[in-house]
């Protein structure tokens, strides 16, 4: 595995002239040490269509300096990336390769921009010689190697924070240079400035992609297949394709997070799986499903390929929360031990399985039929109207399909055949949610009200299935540990802990449900 490293940094524009002040004056500097001059030689690789830029990933490899290697930067947020290296080699390392797997997939890469910067580096270090921040004084010269022939040549500052250290420590470093003059860089990093600047006749960065450059939520960019009503207001079609836009990038953006088992990773990336499975059955009036179903069934397969991971973790957090709210006088035999290592072995089989799916043909194939719907999109004549007007109703099929099955569930007597009505209550309450959240950006408060309506009902019948998966997990836990001669006292204890929070779940349901149909919200949507 590739080493990792959190890079938090802020970037200024400078000149050949431009002079650090006297940042010893910086609150918390003791010091400012300079450490020399060195020259970095770095060739960054995209896919000739830049779709790596056009997610905010960069791919280089440097020579010089005391980091040379490959380095592969994935965004974070604003002015932060997760850095991940491996050593100096020939060919790009078998571990950054599967992490763009998802962007790269059957495309090559290519050397598209080299960058020569002479790097002159300071230290900022408090009263015991700690590293504060660096802060580098860069001169750099791009060339570029594809998609053009320019060159450009700037001048800029960057400070780095050190591990570990407090991120407000560069607000203050970033007053001491307003104060001398020097402003923050326009350009998020040099490989964006060196695109803009080199590319032919300078027309900008990089291309736009399916799948690889976020866009605004709410917004509805005309594309290919897309339908402008009168004036070229939006319509239901471009709202609807905006929001599969948006989870199609998600996936693709969450597949690195997912390899490198960074946490929540698998559930967010199965949250957007799920979003745009729903999007495509519930605006089924907007997009044709003949071409969507066939979409709709391989994101269903994905789905419940990383549900056998992100369940199991779910299910693990749950049981350890369970042991740990006991005393230990009711922890009876070595339940900790017993549950480490049933969690370990299926976690560990489901991590591999979860990777290899990644891994395979279908799941890529996947990923290029999103592509191509989107370039294409199948849009039925409804997708010309406005989205007040088509959306809503979408929005209350979805409301009547949960009315039903909460309504069956209620007349059922509590045992395994309300289980599982109440599963799939709570199926139909998600694609409600998810409903009203893609028509938010067009319909507004009404539709996130309804919303927050149906993921409170949801979460409460996602307690309860969560309740029925452990109860099934710890009768198993139980019996392995009675064939192993252990008490089974404490999972006993916990099963019916379980059994009495799934009950009053159960007793809260009628009222949860008269929150989340009141009238009002119902007359709200439909406008």
């Amino acid at each position: 595995m590739a080493d990792s490293k959190r890079e938090i940094e802020r970037k200024y524009e400078a000149t050949a002239e431009t002079r650090l002040p006297d940042l010893s004056r910086v609150a918390g500097v003791s010091a400012v040490a300079h450490r020399g001059v060195s020259e970095l030689d770095a060739v960054y690789y995209d896919t000739e269509d830049l779709r790596l830029a056009g997610g905010s990933v960069t791919l280089r490899r440097r020579t010089g300096g005391s980091d040379a290697g490959w380095h592969l930067k994935f965004p974070v947020s604003s002015g932060i990336r997760d850095e991940l290296r491996e050593p100096l080699s020939d060919t790009l390392p078998r571990s950054l390769a599967a992490l763009l797997r998802s962007r790269v997939r059957g495309s090559g890469l290519v050397p598209v921009v080299r960058l020569r910067t002479t790097r002159d580096v300071h230290h900022l270090v408090d009263a015991e010689d700690a590293l504060l921040a660096e802060v580098a004084v860069d001169t750099v010269r791009a060339e570029r190697l594809t998609g053009g022939s320019g060159t450009a040549a700037w001048a800029e500052i960057e400070v780095e924070l050190a591990d570990d250290a407090d991120p407000v420590f560069l607000d203050t470093v970033g007053r001491q240079l307003r104060e001398a003059g020097i402003h923050p860089s326009a350009a998020p990093s040099k490989l964006a400035r060196a695109l803009a600047e080199t590319a032919p006749e300078r027309a900008g960065t990089a291309p736009e992609r399916a799948g690889t450059a976020p866009e605004r939520a709410g917004t509805a960019p005309e594309r290919s297949g897309s339908v402008r009503g009168r004036a070229g207001r939006s319509t239901a079609g471009d709202h609807v394709l905006a929001y599969i836009r948006r989870q199609t990038e998600a996936i693709v953006a969450l597949d690195p997070a997912v390899r490198r088992d960074l946490p929540d990773s698998v559930h967010q990336m199965r949250v957007a799986t799920r979003r745009l499975r729903s999007a495509l059955r519930t605006y089924r009036k907007i997009l044709d499903r003949g071409v969507t179903d066939p979409v709709g069934a391989e994101l269903k397969w994905l789905a419940a390929e990383l549900g056998i991971d992100r369940d199991q973790e779910v299910l693990d957090a749950r049981l350890r929360a369970g042991l740990g709210d006991l005393p230990g006088t009711l922890l009876l035999g070595p339940v900790r031990g017993r549950l480490r290592i049933w969690s370990a072995a299926r976690r560990g089989g489901s991590r591999r399985r979860t990777v290899g799916v990644l891994d395979g043909k279908r799941y890529l194939a996947l990923l290029e039929s999103l592509d191509a719907l989107l370039a294409a999109p199948p849009l039925l004549p409804a997708a010309s109207r406005a989205p007040e007007r088509a959306l809503p109703r979408a929005v209350l099929r979805e409301y009547e399909r949960l009315a039903t099955r909460v309504g069956h569930a209620l007349e059922l007597p509590p045992g395994h055949d309300r289980d599982l009505a109440l599963h799939d209550a709570r199926k139909a309450a998600k694609r409600a949610r998810y409903a009203a959240e893609a028509a938010g950006p067009a319909l507004g408060k009404p539709a996130e009200r309804f919303a927050r309506r149906m993921k409170t009902l949801q979460t409460l019948l996602g307690d309860h299935q969560d309740s029925v998966v452990a109860r099934d997990a710890l009768r198993t836990l139980a019996v392995q540990a009675h064939a192993a001669g252990e008490p089974a006292f404490t999972w006993g204890l916990l099963y019916g802990r379980e059994e009495a929070a799934a009950a009053a779940g159960e007793r809260e349901l009628p009222e949860a449900w008269r929150q989340a149909s009141r009238p009002r919200l119902r007359t709200a949507l439909e406008g």
